[in-house]
């Protein structure tokens, strides 16, 4: 590994070594995950893309890589921060290390980095802009300011499938819109449905045309606020089909009904998150990954059915008027606990009796 620095936009500068593809500077805004393992999946969940992660867990690199445990086709985070990289991994399904799968995405990252210090930062300035390298500090620092982060930007565009595709063979014909759907998401649809999936920006007409008994809307990156054909597609089809949205999927759903979203200072990057179900009481541990909220005052004929205990988010909701639901965290918890899963269950419900 070779010396390198990474440098907030707010000039903050940790020192570090770098690793992975390290031949040029990687910007994005930073977020840290508080995950204990699933590198892998947290790598190439499409929900990161235009971030950098670092972990706060500090041993990164043990188990190594395979190709079983991908989210999706790719890595689209910018980049991964980490306090001690191991090179030497040690698990029977691993296929390489961490480094080299790095390095063949074309994607760096940084070791050594005081994490405890750089999280601390961030909570208390939140998600910034970062840029990490060999080059100079005011290099660095320059490449860091230029980066305009998540906000106001269509990265869904950069993550959704380019043409549909059909997988699983169930029962239920469901139609999923793809803002960057993760693979472990796919696997419990398709374990009771035949899943047409389609590009973000497909239209109602297209949509109706695959005759679904179920719409899902999937996970995604970036601001919800700017993904206006998504909102304007759903809204034309509540009422018209089933709807049962995640993350993103959440947001856009949660706007369609006529609430608002907005940034958090730094967002819910991890594995650990108590929700609260206000029907049942019951507490669920759960996986998340979202830098923007739903705000849900004011709404009408919506019930808000799951607040985080941690902060009272809004992490669920449910139409009073529309067979359609959503939550903002993630219950194929891919990687994280299987607490929610029950919500699969939900929708092939809600299918049922539609």
């Amino acid at each position: 590994m070779i010396p390198g620095a990474l440098v907030l936009n707010d000039g903050a500068v940790f020192e570090g070594q770098l690793f992975g593809s390290s031949n040029k500077i990687s910007s994005g805004e930073v977020v840290f995950n508080t995950a204990l393992s699933g590198y892998q999946e947290i790598l190439s969940d499409p929900s990161y893309a235009g971030q950098i992660i670092s972990f706060t867990y500090p041993h990164i690199g043990n188990y190594g890589v395979n190709p079983a445990d991908m989210e999706s086709r790719q890595i689209f985070a910018r980049g991964l921060i980490v306090r001690d990289y191991d090179e030497h991994y040690s698990n029977y399904r691993a296929k390489q290390s961490l480094d080299a799968w790095l390095k063949a995405a074309g994607v760096s990252a940084i070791a050594g980095i005081d994490t405890r210090r750089l999280t601390r930062h961030l909570r208390n300035h939140g998600a910034v802009p970062g840029a990490f390298g060999s080059g100079s500090v005011a290099e660095l620092r320059k490449a860091a300011q230029a980066e305009p982060g998540t906000s106001g930007i269509d990265l869904v565009k950069t993550v959704t499938a380019s043409k549909p595709h059909k997988i699983g063979s169930g029962k239920f014909r469901v139609t999923a819109l793809d803002f960057g759907i993760k693979t472990s998401i796919l696997e419990h649809l398709k374990a009771f449905a035949t899943v047409i999936v389609l590009p973000a920006m497909a239209t109602p007409d297209e949509i109706l045309a695959t005759s679904p008994q179920g719409l899902f809307l999937s996970n995604g990156p970036g601001d919800p606020a700017i993904i206006d054909y998504g909102v304007k597609t759903i809204r034309e089809l509540l009422g018209k089909v089933p709807i049962f949205g995640i993350c993103l999927g959440h947001q856009l759903l949660a706007t369609a009904l006529g609430a608002r979203t907005e940034k958090m200072p730094f967002g819910h990057h991890g594995a650990n998150h108590p929700v609260k179900d206000l029907k049942t009481g019951k507490v669920e541990i759960t996986s998340q990954n979202h830098n923007f909220a739903v705000i849900a005052k004011g709404l009408k004929d919506v019930r808000v059915t799951h607040r985080n205990l941690n902060d009272d988010c809004v992490e669920g909701l449910a139409s009073i008027k529309y067979p359609a639901f959503s939550v903002q965290y993630h219950p194929e918890a891919g990687p994280g606990p299987h607490d929610a899963t029950y919500l699969f269950e939900r929708f092939k419900q809600l299918m049922e009796t539609a």
